[in-house]
């Protein structure tokens, strides 16, 4: 059995307060890239941002659709999103080369494959590439200034890093977005928490300190129109129209179906990790103790765990106005 190094309340309240304005924070996503359209969207906001954010590194997350066939039973057989998880990270993984290919940036060294599968067990980790990227990466933080991890999708690599470098428990402050805030009685039916169960309840019980931002109904305030990206979307540069062209063919449509003549909206979801990490007003949070994750994937307090933060709201145009503002600056600086 795994022991992760514990702390004192005081050291994980320091470790939540948000990174200081004008001091770049290190981070390395972990994204299940491919999956709709959401984290291509995240991922080309952060590299747009080398102000304000350092990105070390990108892990491709393992993912499939394949658990909620059952409840879309007109859904094609052959539909992409039900690949198996290990097809589903090859396929981000070919997502994350081709945003930075889109933005002119080098990729060797920055790019790398994540789990082939979700866990296992509690106990058994999935090594990969990533994985032990993380956990060199982690090492080398300094105490004082720790690495941050940007968890877009299910968090198999990061809870096998745990699992084989406890320490690290020690060096990284998690940034995660999936289910309901803490307080509700739902059923956490959220994709990047529903994919890996056993990953996402190590992750809570492993003691890393967690920002937490709620997708139900926190980040879910994060949509986006197809009027909007039509207008500050395409035509920004390579970049822009690529993600207009994503947009406007969601993967999601092959399971979901989609009525093209009627305008529509659709929920950029994991801009929120992002727009935390770049100004943390964006995202109004709290600071609450860490629950459990029930066998039915419900929330329970529990008393005496370790604090954690969560997202409880969203500066929409705020974030999308810095997003937008963005595009159009590295298309300016584009050569023509």
């Amino acid at each position: 059995m795994n022991t992760f190094p514990t702390h004192s309340d005081a050291w994980t309240l320091q470790r939540l307060e948000a990174p200081l304005q004008g001091r770049r924070p290190r981070i390395v996503i972990d994204t299940d890239t491919a999956n709709e359209v959401d984290d291509q969207f995240a991922l080309a906001w952060a590299l747009l941002s080398p102000a304000e954010l350092e990105v070390e590194a990108v892990y491709a997350v393992p993912f499939s659709f394949a658990h909620r066939r059952a409840s879309l039973p007109q859904a094609p057989s052959n539909a992409a999103p039900f690949d198996p998880p290990h097809r589903g990270m090859e396929r981000s993984y070919d997502e994350i080369e081709r945003v930075y290919s889109l933005l002119s940036l080098p990729s060797a060294g920055r790019v790398y494959r994540g789990s082939a599968g979700y866990l296992e067990s509690p106990t058994e980790a999935r090594r990969s590439a990533a994985c032990d990227h993380l956990i060199a990466l982690a090492r080398s933080a300094e105490p004082e200034q720790p690495l941050y991890v940007v968890a877009l999708g299910c968090v198999t690599n990061i809870a096998s890093a745990l699992l084989l470098a406890p320490d690290i428990v020690d060096r990284i402050v998690v940034v995660w977005t999936s289910g309901y805030p803490t307080s509700a009685p739902h059923v956490n039916t959220s994709f990047n928490l529903e994919q890996d169960p056993a990953a996402s309840r190590l992750l809570l019980d492993s003691g890393v300190p967690l920002v937490y931002l709620p997708g139900f109904y926190v980040g879910a305030q994060l949509r986006l129109s197809s009027v909007e990206v039509e207008h500050y979307v395409k035509g920004r540069g390579a970049i822009g129209d690529a993600l207009h062209r994503l947009y406007s063919n969601n993967p999601l449509w092959s399971i979901l179906g989609h009525d093209a003549s009627q305008p529509y909206s659709w929920v950029i979801w994991d801009l929120i990790c992002v727009a935390w990490l770049i100004r943390s007003e964006w995202v109004p949070s709290t600071l609450v103790r860490t629950p459990r994750l029930d066998a039915a994937r419900r929330w329970v307090p529990s008393v005496g765990r370790p604090w954690m933060r969560e997202g409880h709201g969203v500066q929409r145009d705020a974030i999308f106005n810095d997003f937008f503002a963005k595009l159009a600056q590295s298309k300016a600086s584009q050569p023509q």
